[in-house]
């Protein structure tokens, strides 16, 4: 009885989700760290190298958001609307509203990137 609450507890969604977040933390932080410590170096050599990794980590951290947000979005309203194909022209309009403001958000950051690259 006790293996089976484990096997369960191990194969559980619940589980894998915490040790990816867990991963997705630690790497945000190495990330983090290393160039706030050189920021002052940066700034009195006049190097630009910070800016612009920034300004790539920004676009692609941007974009995998979007990504996933779409994906689980489309993904929603294509089960509803199979569960319910009566639905579908009252899910569909908010749906394409929701993606558009979605890639919005991919789009701003894409203005900071340029606006970064700039100051390079």
């Amino acid at each position: 009885m006790w293996r089976r609450r484990i096997r369960k507890s191990l194969n559980s969604e619940d589980h894998m989700s915490r040790i990816v977040s867990g991963i997705v933390l630690f790497i945000g932080l190495v990330l983090t760290g290393s160039p706030s410590f050189a920021a002052e170096t940066a700034a009195a050599a006049g190097s630009g190298g910070l800016i612009g990794i920034g300004a790539g980590l920004g676009i692609g951290i941007a974009a995998l958001g979007v990504g996933l947000g779409q994906g689980r979005a489309t993904a929603a309203a294509m089960e509803s609307i199979g569960r319910n194909p009566n639905s579908a022209d009252r899910i569909f309009v908010p749906m394409i509203i929701g993606l558009a403001l979605m890639e919005a958000l991919c789009l701003y950051a894409l203005v900071i990137a340029f606006f970064l690259q700039g100051k390079i």
